[in-house]
């Protein structure tokens, strides 16, 4: 799975969304995730209620820090912010959310689902249709 968005483009972020959250499927790899983006948004706050700027520093560092060990130790492929930093950004945020509502394990179970069942009709397509 290591780099699997490599060749890939997504053109909305409906699309990148799916591909996200399959990459995104390995629940300690999520609650790193929220870990590092909780304390990301703790050094921005931080940095702002006691002015004190270095602080900003450290937001991308904890934040990142935390995904990418997640990334690169649980779920083993390469992390998205590599290759679409803004959507991913912008992923980050949404399943932060998610998680805090506590749906994200149902949106994870709908993708895999989603992508399950396409692979399936896939293959049965091809079986009753072969080349």
């Amino acid at each position: 799975m290591l780099g699997a968005m490599d060749d890939w483009r997504p053109e909305t972020f409906e699309q990148f969304w799916d591909v996200y959250v399959r990459a995104h499927s390995n629940a300690t790899n999520r609650k790193l995730h929220f870990v590092g983006t909780s304390l990301a948004m703790g050094c921005v706050v931080g940095a702002v209620v006691l002015r004190r700027p270095s602080l900003l520093v450290l937001a991308p560092v904890v934040g990142y820090g935390c995904a990418w060990f997640g990334h690169f130790v649980f779920e083993k492929n390469k992390p998205a912010s590599f290759d679409h930093p803004l959507w991913s950004l912008r992923a980050d945020i949404l399943m932060w959310s998610k998680i805090a509502q506590g749906t994200m394990d149902a949106e994870v179970a709908r993708v895999t689902s989603d992508s399950s069942s396409a692979n399936a009709q896939g293959r049965a397509e091809a079986a009753t249709h072969p080349s």
